[in-house]
């Protein structure tokens, strides 16, 4: 089978295919056989700035090919989606019984990457900020796979005035086609009136506007792995907060609530209210263009790699 591998030899990440004998799936795993695989943002960042290789996992759909002892809730010819931790840039992928979800028949494989994960991430980031009704959101990169999601989220639940922050005037039509009120750009002097709530996915130089965009009381809810800091003076002269989201904590500390966020935005995709935007898909062979289209942040939404095993 093919798959992709991340190497480094003394200088740049270098990711090429390679063809490897197919894995076998352990006790409660499954193997699919992949039809499409999402490129994440910390992925994108893990080889960037990675010192030695490492299985480049992340979200696959796909039918399920074999299944290992013990797994019961899957079989041959099921059609599922998840995230893979092993080697998921691949023809054929291990997923963990407890990681995998059945794909709707109303969704295709890519659908269903560019879905679920990214939204159930945007869907906690969201809870996270115990948002009321009537209440004004700002998303930063908001054109991203999770930021154009988090958007339809806002909409959908209420907010009075949702604001897209994004890297270039080059976005706002189409952030403005996911949901957004207003755009901002990050440069610009000032993010508009106050908001209450901030969805924060980029981290890094950006929480210091992220804070100040912050309407007395506001909320900052940092999901990122952009890293950097926040000045507590910052947040005592507003009464303003900042909470951590991370949605690994979720999937392993509450499942019943994982899978409700899932069923949810499963039924708000059946109904028309919410739309996985792809902006590109592109064979396995292209993995490194892949990871160069988000790392310059020119995706507008979900990048997909695709195996043509559909």
């Amino acid at each position: 089978m093919r798959r992709v591998r991340f190497e480094v030899n003394g200088g740049p990440e270098v990711l090429f295919t390679e063809d490897v004998e197919a894995p076998a799936p352990g006790p409660g795993e499954l193997l699919v056989r992949t039809d499409a695989i999402g490129v994440t943002l910390p992925v994108v960042r893990k080889v960037r700035e990675g010192k030695e290789p490492f299985p480049l996992g992340g979200e696959v759909a796909g039918t399920v090919a074999a299944v290992g002892e013990g797994v019961t809730a899957f079989a041959p010819g099921d059609r599922v989606t998840g995230l893979c931790f092993s080697h998921g840039y691949a023809e054929l992928a291990v997923l963990h019984e407890a990681m995998a979800s059945r794909i709707p028949d109303h969704a295709s494989s890519v659908e269903a990457v560019a879905l679920v994960r990214s939204g159930l991430v945007a869907r906690g980031a969201y809870e996270s900020a115990r948002p009321q009704p009537g209440e004004s959101v700002l998303v930063t990169a908001a054109a991203s796979a999770v930021g154009q999601l988090a958007l339809q989220l806002a909409r959908a639940g209420g907010a009075s005035r949702v604001v897209a922050a994004v890297s270039s005037a080059e976005k706002a039509e189409f952030v403005r086609e996911m949901g957004a009120d207003e755009v901002v750009l990050y440069g610009d002097g000032s993010w508009g009136e106050p908001v209450d709530v901030v969805l924060d996915g980029v981290g890094g130089e950006l929480l210091k506007p992220a804070v100040q965009a912050l309407a007395p009381g506001g909320r900052l809810v940092a999901f990122s792995s952009g890293g950097g800091t926040v000045e507590v003076y910052d947040l005592l002269v507003g009464g303003k907060s900042v909470i951590a989201f991370q949605m690994a904590l979720i999937a392993r500390g509450k499942p019943e609530l994982y899978a409700a966020w899932r069923d949810e935005l499963w039924e708000l995709h059946r109904a028309g209210k919410l739309r996985a935007a792809v902006a590109a898909e592109l064979p396995l062979e292209e993995a490194a263009r892949a990871h160069e289209l988000i790392d310059s942040r020119r995706n507008l939404g979900k990048v997909v790699l695709v195996t043509g095993a559909a």
